[in-house]
């Protein structure tokens, strides 16, 4: 059934404070795309838009930063992108919203995309769309593009004081895009003290950091972190780390002066970075840099005391880095099975393979134990870390997930990273293999109402939920299992992620003791 299309040439039009926008509406979301909230020069610091006479066109989306790999449409079934143009003039931010009454005080719900700190945009995916969130919710939904990779973080500090905090460029455009929306969020009918913060991978990541920068403190006042605490743990960045780059583009070049790099053509300078990657130099831990203005994650230095106080909802998918599921898992017999994951830790001791299986089998006694091989060793362990650690410092109401749907394809597959976010968004019209009828349609209502009742109130349980959803405390970690059929299970998966975790063990990936 098609949708109302509003746009006139006075309407829909917002005043912001350095000037009028107009959008349009359709069926009853407002759309504002490609604003712009902060100018930048490359390794400095984001300064605000200059105001401007008239009224400014917000009908399309803006240019995306250039990321650190090329774009493919690989794997675009289960990960449905877009493609979109790149500048180094990228900080832009998308609404949607109900109203563009000052007065409506809508929760604001500000997504940060995932890529790590390195790639991706916020208009990447296709379920990143906040049309759908935003109706079904009754909140304001942002999404926000900013600088990444060389562009965002290389360390320059030693190169004078304009670039004393380079190496966090894309997290004060963050920090820049949370004050635009404070200062301008209740034109587009958004509450700017009721902020929740939430994104996925990198955008977890970028989500748990923007707790440890003072600077925020204020901007927001939730957050919702998916599959985003490795991102958190392991994206601290030596020194060394950016000097290594800076040597090699220095050889490239054949100059030391930073103000050429600084005014060299971007495509030439990533063309220097790519050579850099295929002769063997690191290009790929991008991350933020401690200093004065990040003062460290909270896994490694604590939680800052403003940190405490924000109420936090975060989990991670059954089976994220599950590539490669086997299609005929559900039609072989159980030795079969056993003897599939046997073979899937060629280098592990049998006994500790075989308790892999009963750990698996005790904590997900209806799933199919060849899952065993997938379990997410990436991020939960972290996550169980994480919380505990807020849990002992008494933090504000922590709140844990597990999304567990197996998908209707190849035979059965396990939840994947980013297999959430069409249910986050209420989008699973827009990807294909969400879709199982009698199931998608009720599994979303479930988990785009917790996102929805969690920004709204700091607390996820609302109607929709077939049981009460508690809090992560030190005597108990309840878990939301997100399935076909919800529950809540408590304690249940500490010693299987403990267990995959030293099967699997991966260098790049701290250990967690937890």
């Amino acid at each position: 059934m098609a949708k109302e299309f509003f746009c006139t040439a006075t309407a829909p039009i917002v005043d912001t404070k350095a000037g009028k926008l107009h959008g349009y509406r359709l069926g009853t979301t407002y759309h504002f795309l490609g604003v712009q909230y902060a100018n930048c020069k490359r390794w400095q610091q984001p300064t605000p838009v200059e105001p401007w006479e008239g009224v400014k066109e917000a009908m399309a989306y803006g240019y995306i930063t250039y990321p650190a790999s090329p774009d493919s449409p690989n794997g675009d079934l289960t990960v449905p992108h877009r493609f979109w143009p790149k500048s180094e003039d990228c900080l832009n931010l998308n609404i949607w919203s109900q109203s563009i009454d000052p007065a409506a005080k809508k929760p604001v719900m500000v997504w940060m995309h995932g890529g790590g700190f390195a790639s991706g945009s916020a208009i990447e995916m296709i379920a990143y769309d906040g049309a759908n969130l935003s109706e079904y919710g009754d909140v304001v939904v942002v999404s926000i593009n900013h600088r990444l990779n060389i562009l965002g973080f290389l360390d320059l500090s030693d190169y004078g004081e304009k670039y004393q905090n380079s190496g966090n460029c894309g997290m004060a455009d963050l920090v820049a895009a949370l004050q635009w929306i404070h200062d301008n969020i209740a034109a587009f009918g958004g509450d700017p003290d009721n902020v929740t913060i939430f994104g996925q991978s990198g955008g977890g990541g970028k989500v748990s950091t923007l707790m440890q920068i003072p600077a925020a403190d204020g901007l927001f006042h939730k957050v919702i972190v998916e599959s985003g605490l490795r991102s958190a743990a392991d994206r601290l960045v030596d020194k060394s780390f950016s000097q290594n780059i800076l040597s090699g583009l220095f050889r490239k070049t054949g100059t030391e002066d930073i103000e050429a790099l600084a005014n060299m053509p971007v495509e030439t300078l990533l063309g220097y970075v790519d050579e850099l990657k295929k002769e063997g130099v690191n290009t790929f831990g991008w991350g933020p840099v401690v200093n004065d203005w990040f003062v460290g994650h909270a896994l490694l230095d604590g939680f800052t005391d403003h940190g405490k106080t924000i109420p936090m909802l975060l989990g991670s998918n059954i089976a994220e880095m599950g590539f490669g599921m086997p299609s005929d898992k559900h039609s072989m017999s159980q030795e079969q099975r056993v003897a599939f994951v046997h073979k899937s830790f060629p280098e592990a001791d049998p006994a500790e393979v075989d308790r892999l299986i009963a750990l698996y089998a005790k904590a997900w006694p209806n799933k199919n134990i060849i899952d065993a091989v997938y379990v997410d060793d990436a991020y939960r362990p972290s996550t169980i870390a994480y919380m505990d650690l807020r849990a002992q410092s008494g933090c504000a109401p922590t709140y844990n997930y597990v999304f567990a749907f197996e998908f209707p394809y190849l035979g059965g597959r396990a939840a994947w990273h980013c297999s959430e976010i069409p249910f986050v968004f209420h989008n699973t019209d827009k990807v294909a293999i969400c879709n199982k009828p009698g199931v998608s349609e009720r599994l979303e209502d479930q988990i785009c109402s917790a996102w929805v009742s969690f920004a709204r109130t700091g607390d996820p349980n609302n109607q929709f939920l077939p049981v009460r959803w508690p809090q992560w405390t030190t005597e108990a970690g309840a878990t939301m299992v997100f399935d076909e059929t919800c529950e809540v299970k408590v304690d249940f998966d500490r010693e299987l992620a403990k267990c995959h975790q030293d099967l699997h063990y991966r260098p790049f990936i701290p250990k967690m003791n937890f």
